[in-house]
Formats: structure tokens, sequence, C-alpha cells
């Protein structure tokens, strides 16, 4: 219940506008293509890592090749392609307050429909639009952010990201989100 009060708070004090309301469909839709590529150029890399070499070399594929996947995605001065999450792994990746909420909202919603994969664009008060697509827990990803991680896997999660938060996850929850700054007119 906390929560929820939280949330609705962050909400009524946070300046965001819902896709719904703002029609940018051509936004909605190039942001849920950069966010697909972003999963599926780092989930190929990852499942690659992960058969050849197991899930300690995945940590080394996340912490190097991810954030150069997401550059290569990424467009200067006009959109950044991420992720992010309330429970982050790397702090470059921590929310803003707008998000959390937005992600919150997220696993709400899976938590009334697991079947569905949440989405929204939002307006800063700034005028940016940041797209949010969730990111949901596949059975894949247990072995590095599963509530039982081996003890070498742990060792490489606290050698490469010494503060992680992003563990004790099940199959099914919200991980987090890809996250797309429109950061200019395209």
């Amino acid at each position: 219940m906390g929560k929820v009060i939280v949330w609705l708070l962050v909400l009524a004090l946070a300046p965001i506008t819902w896709a719904g309301d703002t029609g940018d469909r051509e936004r909605v839709e190039r942001s849920r293509e950069l966010s697909q590529q972003l999963q599926q150029q780092l989930g190929a890399e990852l499942m690659a890592a992960m058969q050849a070499q197991g899930p300690v070399h995945a940590i080394d594929v996340c912490n190097v090749e991810a954030p150069g996947i997401a550059a290569s995605l990424s467009t200067a001065g006009l959109v950044d392609v991420g992720r992010t999450a309330i429970r982050y792994r790397n702090p470059r990746n921590a929310p803003t307050a707008e998000q959390v909420a937005v992600m919150e909202s997220f696993a709400e919603q899976i938590k009334q429909d697991s079947s569905v994969v949440p989405e929204r664009l939002v307006t800063l008060e700034n005028g940016e639009q940041h797209y949010m697509r969730a990111i949901v827990m596949q059975p894949q990803c247990l072995a590095c952010h599963g509530q039982s991680v081996a003890e070498p896997i742990k060792q490489a999660i606290a050698e490469k990201y010494p503060n992680d938060q992003a563990t004790g996850f099940e199959v099914g929850d919200l991980r987090g989100a890809f996250l797309i700054k429109w950061l200019s007119e395209e």
C-alpha cells in the first residue's frame, strides 16, 4: 500500500504525459524498433557468451558490450538508447523518479496480466520524451538475476558491480525497462 501511495504522489508531482495523450505514434513505433533491436542484439551476445563460456562470461558481456550496443543504436543529439531498472546493476542505469513511477506501474500491469509487455511514452517538463518498454524476467536470466545465484557468478558480479541490486528475481517479474530518450525533434 505504501508503494502505491508513493507512486501516486510521484505521478501527481511529475510532469508526465502518457502516450495516448500525445498521439505521437511515429515516435512510439521508432522507439519500439530501437528497444527491440537493443533486446535482440544484447540477447544474442549474452546467449553466445553463455553457450561459449558460461554465465560468468555473460557478466563481462553485460559490463563491456551492452553499453556499446546501446551506443551504436543511439544518434548523437537526437536519441539515447539504453536500459534502466528500479533494482539496477550498473549505476549508470539508475532511474529518475519519473522512470521509477512508470516501472512501478509496469509491475502492477504485469501482476494483473502476465501476457502484457507494458510500454509508455512520457513527456517531461523540459519537453524531452522518454519511451519505456518493460523488461520481463525470462528463465535464461535466472543464472545472473535469480534468487539462487551460484558463487562464481556472485563473485564476478561483485567484481564488476560492487553495489549490485539486480538479483532475487523470479521468472515473470519486472526486471527493468528499455529506455529511449528523445533529446530533440527528429
